[in-house]
């Protein structure tokens, strides 16, 4: 009941996320397994997580733009999107 219980608050967290959010917590989540998997301690499991997680948020960001659509910043530092 715990795992399930478990399993269920993880994906509720993940659903309000952008893909870059959840690009960066899938990737570190896979990152810290195979780095402690690989290595056996925390050190390898901490390497791991940062290299998964900045490699998701690339790959979560990439996936999130849109063809021809640019991010651009206001003067009141609002990010907004617009044609290039």
């Amino acid at each position: 009941m715990k795992k399930i219980l478990a399993i269920i608050c993880v994906g509720a967290s993940l659903a309000a996320c952008t893909a870059t959010e959840r690009g960066a917590g899938l990737g570190a989540a896979g990152g810290a397994i195979i780095g402690g998997a690989l290595s056996g301690n925390v050190r390898g499991a901490a390497v791991g997580a940062a290299i998964g997680g900045a490699g998701g948020a690339i790959i979560g960001n990439a996936s999130e733009r849109e063809p021809d659509r640019c991010y651009y910043r206001d003067r009141y530092g609002n990010r907004y999107l617009d044609y290039c």
